[in-house]
C-alpha cells in the first residue's frame, strides 16, 4: 500500500481526535494546565537505562534524557533536529532509507544485511537497529534516552559505542487524554500529529497516535516535475495496556510507518546540469542550486527517483512483580520493513550511473529479564534470542557510451554531451569499430543476505556500600550463528567490459611477446589478437562493476564474546556526585561478500575480525539551586583495535575492511537552568577527538564527526494580556567534518567537507489564558545558512563525487489542543 492510501484514514482518524479534543475543552476543568506550557514540570527526567527507574543523577552513565515535553517546546520531530542538543550525537539524515547514527565519532549506516551497528537504536528495549529500518517519526512519545559510551552490557546487540532507546506513550487506564497538532509552513509543509487515550473500565486502555507529514522539496529539479529532498510520512501506532492486578502489566504496542519521498539531490560537482535531450545548460556545479537528475528509462520498470519503504513492528511487554523487592520483565517482539530507493548515482542529467537500494528484513526476539532491587542491592539477570534475515538488493544500469568517455575524459564539464553527441564523439575515435556493441542501458546487481540467530545471556549489579558509595559490575555473553550470502547477476553481456578485458590481455600478451622475441609484434598482430580477445570477451556474461555468480552462495560461520563494565559512584552530597566508569565494547566479526574476478566464480568472502574498544570515562553530575540547575559533564578515552570501516571497491560496490587501532577522546557537558518559573536556559558542549591511529586512514579524522559541537537555547513563558507568550530560540554550531574516512585526500581537491556553521531556530507561541489551544510561528534555519548534509556518495567511485544540500530557511505556524 502505497503512502497515498493510507494518508486518508489517518487524516480522518486524526480529525476525530481534533474534535474529540475540541469538544473535551468545554467539559474539563480550565483551572488544569492552563498554559498548555510544560513550565512548571520538573526539568530532571526520570530514566531506565539501569532497566530500574532512577532520577538522571542517580545513572554512572553520561546519558542525555529527552522529554516530549522539550521536544514540543524547541520544535523536535526527528532524530536529525534532536541530535543538535545532544553533546556527543550526530545524525545524518542523507534520507529516512540512509540515516547516519554518529556517538562519540563512532558512525552506524551500512545498509549491508550482515554486520552489526556501532550504535544502536531501541524502541521500548527492542533493538531496531538496521540501518534501512531505524529512522522512524518522534511522535507521542515519554522520552528519548541516548546513553554514550559502550552499552552492551546494559542494551546488547549493537551498542558498542551508545545506545538510542525511544520510550512510547503507552495507553493509559486512569484518565481520557487527547490531543492534536496541525502545522503549515513554506515549501508547502503539512504536518498533522493526533492522539487519542481512552480508559477501558479501570483495568485497560487504548491509545491510538498517528502523524502525516509532507514537504516539498527544497533543490529544484531542473528538468520540471517534483522537487528533490522531499518529505512524504505516514506514521500510526495502537497500544494497549491491561492492569488486571497491582503485580502485573502487560502493553502491547503496533507500530506501522510508510515514506515516499522523492529523489535524493545528489547533485554532481563537476558536470553542469543539462537537458539531458538538448544539452542545453540549466544551471552550475553549486550544490546549492538545482539539478538535473534523471531515473533511466525502463529501470526498475520504469521507477521514479525515490524512496518506497514501509516499516512496522509488534512488541509485547510484560512485567510481574514477584514481591516488593523481586519483578519479572518479559520483552516479545517481531519487525520487518521493506525500502526500494532509486537515485541517480552521477548526480547529472546523461543517465550514466542509475542505481537503486532494495533493502529489506524479518526480525524477532524474545527477552526475560529477571530484577531485584533492595536496600543495599539491586540486580538484573536475563538472556535473550534474537532471529533475523535480511537482503539488501543493488541494481545498477549503466551507460556503456558515457560510461567509455568519462574514462577517457572526453566528457566537457562545463558543457557535457547528449547520449546522441556522444555517440557520435566515439565514433570518431580509435572507438569507432567499437561502438555498436555498448549499450546505453548495460544493467547489472548485486545482494547480499544476512541470516542472524543469536543468544545472550547478561547480568548487572549495583551494590551500595555506603549511603554515599555504590559499585556496578555487568557482563554479557553472546553467541551468534550467522550466515553471509552473496549473489550479483548481469542481464546482458557489457561491451564496455568486453573491451577493457580485450584491452588488458593484448597488453599482456604484447609485453610477453616482446620478452620472448626482443622485438613488439606488428600492429597487424596486435589487431589480430584484440580482435579474437574481443570476440570471446562478448560471449562472456562480463560485467563492468560485478560479475556473476552461479547464484547466491552463503558462507556461514560462529562468533561468540563477552563484554562487561565497572562503574563506581560517590555521592558527595544530594547535590554533587561523581563515578568512574570502565567498560568494552564488541562488534561480531563478520564476512563481506564481493563478486567473484570472472563470471560465474565463487564470491569472495573477507574477513573483519571482531571490533574491540576499551573505554574508560569520568563523570560529574550536579543538581544545585534546589534542582532548579542540572548540570552534567564527562570526560573519555577509547581505543579501538581491528577497527572497521568501509572501503568503496567499485561504483556501487562496498567492503568492511579493518583499518587497524583508533583513538578517541573527549569531553561532554549538558546544563539546563530554571531561572525562575517560565524561564529556563539550555546548553551543551562536545569536544570529540576521533582519530586513526594506523593502517589505511593513519592520522585521519573518523567522518561525520565533528572536533566542537556547541548548542544554546532558552524557553521563556510570560503571562501578559489576558494570555501566555512564549519565545524560543535555539542555536547549534558545530566545527568541520568529513564525510569520508579518507578525509578525501585522496582527490585532487579536498570538496567533501563541510567547513564550521551553525543553525538558529526561532519559535514563538500564543495561548489566552485558560485555554486549552495553543498557536505557534516556527522559523527553522533563520538566517538562511548553506550547508551540507552528505558528500562523497556513489559518484565519487568513478571520480565524480556528488553532494547534498542541507534544507534552507522554512518557517510556519502550528496550531496544538488537547484536553
Amino acid at each position: 500500500m502505497h503512502v497515498s492510501a493510507f494518508r486518508p484514514w489517518l487524516m480522518a482518524a486524526a480529525s476525530l481526535v481534533a474534535v474529540a479534543a475540541a469538544t473535551s475543552v468545554q467539559a474539563q476543568d480550565a483551572s488544569q494546565d492552563a498554559a498548555l506550557t510544560a513550565q512548571e514540570q520538573p526539568i530532571e527526567v526520570i530514566i531506565t537505562t539501569q532497566k530500574r527507574s532512577q532520577a538522571q543523577f542517580k545513572v554512572p552513565v553520561a546519558v542525555t534524557a529527552v522529554s516530549q515535553s522539550f521536544m514540543d517546546e524547541v520544535g523536535i520531530n526527528d532524530f536529525a533536529q534532536l541530535s543538535r542538543f545532544v553533546p556527543g550525537f550526530e545524525v545524518q539524515d542523507q534520507s529516512p532509507n540512509n540515516p547516519g547514527f554518529v556517538i562519540r565519532g563512532i558512525t552506524s549506516d551500512s545498509g549491508e544485511s550482515v554486520g552489526e551497528t556501532r550504535v544502536s537504536v531501541f524502541q521500548d528495549g527492542v533493538s531496531i537497529s538496521r540501518s534501512r529500518g531505524s529512522y522512524v517519526e518522534l511522535f507521542d512519545l515519554n522520552r528519548v534516552e541516548i546513553a554514550k559510551g559502550p552499552q552492551s552490557t546494559l542494551f546488547g546487540r549493537g551498542a558498542l559505542i551508545g545506545a538510542v532507546n525511544i520510550i512510547q506513550a503507552k495507553a493509559n487506564p486512569t484518565a481520557f487524554a487527547a490531543s492534536a497538532a496541525l502545522s503549515l509552513g513554506s515549501l508547502d509543509y503539512r504536518q498533522f500529529d493526533a492522539m487519542i487515550n481512552l480508559p477501558l473500565g479501570d483495568t485497560a486502555a487504548v491509545r491510538v497516535a498517528g502523524r502525516t507529514k509532507s514537504r516539498d522539496g527544497y533543490t529544484e529539479n531542473l528538468l520540471g516535475g517534483e522537487a528533490f529532498n522531499s518529505l512524504d510520512t505516514d506514521a500510526a501506532r495502537i497500544s494497549f495496556n491491561w492492569q488486571p492486578t497491582e503485580a502485573f502489566n502487560l502493553d502491547l504496542i503496533y507500530n506501522f510507518q510508510q515514506d515516499g519521498n522523492s529523489g535524493t539531490g545528489f547533485k554532481s560537482g563537476t558536470f553542469v546540469p543539462t537537458d539531458p535531450t538538448t544539452g542545453q545548460v540549466l544551471g552550475d556545479t553549486s550544490p546549492f542550486t538545482g539539478a538535473a537528475l534523471v531515473a533511466t528509462d525502463g529501470f526498475k520498470g520504469g521507477r521514479e527517483l525515490g524512496l518506497d519503504r514501509t516499516v512496522e513492528g509488534t512488541t509485547l511487554l510484560m512485567t510481574y512483580r514477584l514481591s516488593p523487592a523481586f519483578s519479572l520483565t518479559s520483552t516479545t517482539a517481531v519487525r520487518r520493513f521493506n525500502s526500494s530507493e532509486v537515485f541517480d548515482a552521477d548526480g547529472f542529467s546523461l543517465g550514466l550511473l542509475t542505481a537503486a537500494e532494495d533493502a529489506k528484513a524479518r526480525q524477532a526476539s524474545q527477552e526475560i529479564r529477571l530484577n531485584y532491587d533492595g536496600d543495599r542491592l539491586s540486580w538484573f539477570a536475563g538472556a535473550s534470542y534474537f532471529d533475523e534475515h535480511g537482503s539488501q538488493h543493488v541494481p545498477l544500469q549503466i551507460d556503456e557510451l558515457g560510461y567509455l568517455a568519462l574514462l577517457n575524459n572526453l566528457l566537457n564539464p562545463a558543457q557535457p554531451a547528449t547520449s546522441a553527441q556522444i555517440r557520435a564523439g566515439l565514433g570518431a575515435t580509435s572507438y569507432a569499430p567499437f561502438v555498436s556493441f555498448l549499450k546505453a542501458n548495460h544493467r547489472e546487481a548485486y545482494t547480499n543476505f544476512g541470516d542472524t540467530t543469536s543468544t545472550d545471556v547478561f547480568g548487572d549489579l549495583t551494590y551500595r556500600f555506603t549511603p554515599k558509595f555504590e559499585l556496578s559490575l555487568g557482563v554479557r555473553y553472546t553467541q551468534d550463528d550467522k550466515t553471509s550470502g552473496y549473489r550479483a547477476e548481469v542481464s546482458d553481456n557489457s561491451g564496455l567490459a568486453a573491451l577493457q578485458v580485450a584491452n588488458a590481455a593484448t597488453t599482456a600478451w604484447a609485453t610477453q611477446f616482446f620478452l620472448t622475441n626482443g622485438f613488439p609484434p606488428s600492429a597487424l598482430q596486435q589487431q589480430g589478437y584484440f580482435q579474437a580477445q574481443f570476440g570471446g570477451a562478448l560471449a562472456l556474461p562480463l560485467g563492468l562493476t560485478v560479475q556473476p555468480t552461479n547464484g547466491r552462495i552463503d558462507k556461514p560461520f560462529e562468533d561468540d564474546g563477552v563484554t562487561w563494565r565497572l562503574a563506581g559512584r560517590y555521592e558527595f552530597s544530594p547535590q554533587v556526585s561523581t563515578y568512574l566508569s570502565f567498560a568494552t565494547g564488541r562488534q561480531p566479526k563478520t564476512f563481506s561478500g564481493s563478486a567473484p574476478s570472472l563470471p560465474g566464480g565463487a564470491p569472495r568472502f573477507t574477513e573483519a575480525a571482531a571490533e574491540t574498544v576499551d573505554s574508560v570515562e569520568l563523570g560529574v553530575k550536579s543538581r544545585l539551586m534546589n534542582g532548579r540547575l542540572i548540570w552534567d559533564s564527562a570526560v573519555y578515552n577509547y581505543d579501538y583495535q581491528n577497527f572497521r570501516t568501509t572501503v568503496q571497491t567499485g561504483p556501487t560496490t562496498f567492503e568492511e575492511r579493518s583499518a587497524g587501532e583508533a583513538n578517541a577522546y573527549g569531553v561532554e557537558t549538558q546544563t539546563r537552568f530554571r531561572a525562575r518559573p517560565g524561564f529556563d536556559l539550555f546548553a551543551s558542549y562536545a569536544y570529540s577527538h576521533a582519530r586513526f591511529g594506523n593502517g589505511l586512514y593513519e592520522g585521519n579524522s573518523f567522518r561525520l564527526n565533528p572536533d566542537h559541537k556547541l548548542s544554546l537555547g532558552a524557553h521563556f513563558v510570560r503571562n501578559s494580556g489576558g494570555a501566555v507568550w512564549t519565545v524560543t530560540p535555539t542555536y547549534s554550531w558545530q566545527s568541520e567534518i568529513f564525510f569520508d574516512d579518507d578525509n578525501d585526500l585522496n582527490d585532487a581537491k579536498q570538496d567533501e567537507v563541510q567547513k564550521a556553521y551553525g543553525l538558529l531556530n526561532l519559535r514563538f507561541g500564543y495561548a489566552p489564558d485558560n485555554a486549552r489551544w495553543k498557536l505557534e510561528l516556527f522559523v527553522d534555519n533563520a538566517t538562511d545558512k548553506n550547508y551540507l548534509k552528505d558528500a562523497g556518495n556513489t559518484g565519487d567511485g568513478v571520480g565524480i563525487p556528488t553532494f547534498i544540500e542541507g534544507a534552507p530557511r522554512t518557517y510556519g505556524l502550528t496550531f496544538r489542543i488537547r484536553n
